[in-house]
């Protein structure tokens, strides 16, 4: 898709241009997921497991394609400035663990558009409330993103069968995983970044809440040697928290991302987070440590933000 000329666009008054642009978005996905959809629905039907895998790339290619459509627009319709380091190494045919601070929704597009064509297609696992959002949950469901089911304290006490189908979901997850190029992507603080939650939790750093290390173990240990490495990634907006509405309607002036691929420790192969208690206290100390260089990070961002 060509560009809109940004000196045509940059004329229009910026709720206009918003509007469009959303209007875009929109036009894109409707374009995009009906594809998905019949290439999903001819790999689940069709007897020959020979002819799964040209149509598992045929789905990354149109996720791709729809990515980049979004990616070009927020070049079209934004001023935003985006500032990348680390991404000299990275290679579309990796296995990676991405882990990233979240600050806003925004930093789902941001990390595509980064991320787009550079390795392979970012995975998330989500809610399984999410598989009903319009369209989305179903191109969520074709590109094989795990929907977890959460449930509470009181209906596993009701129903103690139902406790560890989220592992179940992750354990088969994991192992399609391990046969493609993927990156399975974590938001390990679990929600977004709020200065309320940050006070509720008594965090011990400045700009982030306290990460969750169970998840990221789970995937550690049941993809082992398949992950070739973490990709440790920070994010941060020179106007705070952003919403999606300041994104299109050009409210951020910039976005800097910094990716830092590190070794996954070799004595956490193997490892059992959830019956060891060494092993977890020594797989948490290892995120905090990610954490703790991630906070020291935003915090010497900070002086250059608005710039």
């Amino acid at each position: 898709m060509t560009s809109p000329n940004r000196s045509v666009l940059f004329f229009l008054p910026r709720g206009l241009r918003a509007a469009l642009a959303a209007l875009l978005v929109g036009g894109s996905t409707l374009l995009h997921v009906p594809v998905l959809l019949v290439v999903a629905i001819t790999k689940a039907l069709l007897p020959f497991a020979s002819l799964r895998p040209g149509l598992d790339r045929a789905l990354m290619v149109i996720a791709e394609s729809w990515v980049g459509v979004n990616s070009r627009l927020i070049d079209a319709f934004t001023h935003t400035r985006f500032v990348v380091e680390g991404m000299e190494t990275l290679r579309y045919a990796g296995h990676y663990l991405v882990l990233a601070n979240h600050q806003s929704w925004v930093d789902i597009p941001v990390l595509q558009k980064v991320f787009n064509r550079r390795i392979p297609l970012l995975r998330f696992f989500l809610k399984s409330q999410l598989f009903w959002v319009p369209l989305l949950g179903l191109a969520w469901w074709a590109l094989d993103f795990p929907f977890m089911k959460r449930y509470s304290k009181q209906t596993l006490a009701r129903r103690p069968e139902l406790a560890g189908r989220d592992l179940a979901v992750t354990r088969a997850a994991c192992e399609k995983f391990r046969r493609i190029p993927v990156s399975v992507m974590n938001f390990v603080e679990g929600t977004r970044f709020t200065p309320g939650k940050h006070a509720q939790q008594g965090a011990p750093f400045r700009h982030l809440l306290k990460p969750k290390a169970g998840g990221v173990a789970f995937v550690v240990g049941a993809m082992g040697d398949a992950i070739e490495s973490v990709l440790d990634v920070t994010v941060s907006y020179d106007i705070g928290k952003p919403g999606l509405a300041d994104l299109f309607a050009d409210r951020i002036g910039q976005v800097r991302v910094h990716v830092r691929e590190r070794a996954i420790p070799a004595e956490f192969a193997g490892g059992n987070y959830e019956g060891d208690p060494a092993f977890r206290e020594r797989f948490q100390a290892w995120v905090n440590g990610l954490w703790l260089d991630k906070d020291a990070l935003l915090e010497q961002w900070r002086p250059t933000r608005g710039g």
